[in-house]
C-alpha cells in the first residue's frame, strides 16, 4: 500500500524523522506498566517505536486511509488499531476501565480540545505526553507572572505537573508546519480535590483571563450579581488591583472561594 497523504482538513503533518520519534516514545516511560493509547498515528512512525516497549499499545486514528495502512503495516495489533475519534471516544472503554499513558503526534487544531478531554478524564490518566504546536506548549507550562500564563497553564497545572521537554523544527514534518512544535509530559499530581467549587474555579480563570489587562475588580464583575459587589472586604483584597497572570493556582482557588462565599443578593 501506498503511503497515506496528509489531510489539510485533518491538520495532519506526518513526523519523518524517526530519532525524534524515538525520543517521544521514549516520553511515556515516566509512567511505567500502564498500556498506551496514542492518538492520531498517521502511518506508525511514533507507534513503531511504543509496541517495543513492553506493554499494550492501542492507538485511535479517525483518518480512514490511515485506518487502512495500519492495518496493512501493523498487522500483529490488528485488534488495537481503533477508527474513531478520540474526542467522541468513552475512555473507560479503551482498557476496561483501567488507568492508561496517553501520547501522540496531536493535531495542532484540537490540541486544547484534546487536552480539556483529557482533565475530564484525569483519574484515568495519570501521565500524558506527546508533541503540540509550540506557542501552546510554552502556554501549558508557562508559570506566574509569564505573558504565556493562562487559562491553559492555570487548568492544566491545577491537576498536573507540566514539563517542556524539547522542542522540534519544522523540517522533520510531512508537510511542514509553519510553527515550531514541541514535546511535553503532563504528571498527575497529587491533588484529588482542589478545595473549591471547581466549575465556579474553571468559569472564573475563563472569565478574568478573557480581560487579562484589566485587573480583577474589573473582570470580575461580570461575575457578580448586579455587576458590583458591596462587601468591602472583597473590594479591598489585594487580589482586586493584580491581574490575572499575577495569581497561583493556590490564589485562584482562593479567590473561588471568596467569589462563591460572597452574599448572594450582592
Amino acid at each position: 500500500m501506498k503511503q497515506v497523504r496528509p489531510k489539510k482538513n485533518l491538520g495532519q503533518h506526518f513526523l519523518t524523522d524517526q530519532n525524534i520519534a524515538s525520543r517521544i516514545a521514549d516520553t511515556v516511560d515516566a509512567c511505567p506498566g500502564l498500556p498506551v493509547l496514542e492518538v492520531g498515528p498517521g502511518m506508525g512512525v511514533l507507534t513503531q517505536f511504543l509496541v517495543k516497549k513492553n506493554r499494550q499499545v492501542r492507538v485511535v486514528e479517525i483518518d480512514s486511509e490511515s485506518v487502512a495502512y495500519l492495518h496493512e503495516h501493523f498487522a500483529f495489533m490488528s485488534e488495537d488499531i481503533i477508527g474513531e475519534d478520540f474526542l467522541r471516544m468513552d475512555l473507560t472503554k479503551v482498557f476496561q476501565g483501567k488507568p492508561f499513558v496517553l501520547t501522540g503526534n496531536y493535531p495542532y487544531d484540537i490540541s486544547s480540545q484534546i487536552f480539556f478531554k483529557m482533565l475530564d478524564n484525569r483519574d484515568l490518566i495519570p501521565c500524558c505526553t506527546g508533541m503540540i504546536q509550540h506557542e501552546v506548549a510554552l502556554r501549558m507550562a508557562a508559570k506566574p507572572g509569564n505573558k504565556q500564563y493562562g487559562i491553559l497553564s492555570v487548568l492544566m497545572q491545577a491537576w498536573y505537573d507540566v514539563e517542556y521537554l524539547f522542542t522540534v523544527e519544522p523540517s522533520v514534518f510531512n508537510p511542514p508546519p509553519k510553527v515550531q512544535s514541541a514535546v511535553i509530559r503532563m504528571t498527575r499530581n497529587n491533588v484529588a480535590h482542589l478545595g473549591c467549587d471547581e466549575q465556579l474555579f474553571k468559569r472564573l480563570v475563563k472569565t478574568v483571563f478573557n480581560q487579562r489587562r484589566k485587573m480583577l475588580r474589573v473582570s470580575l464583575r461580570q461575575m457578580l450579581p448586579g455587576g458590583k459587589v458591596t462587601d468591602d472586604n472583597f473590594k479591598e483584597h489585594p487580589f482586586m488591583t493584580r491581574r490575572p497572570e499575577q495569581l497561583s493556582i493556590a490564589e485562584f482557588v482562593e479567590l473561588t472561594n471568596m467569589v462563591d462565599n460572597l452574599p448572594k443578593e450582592c
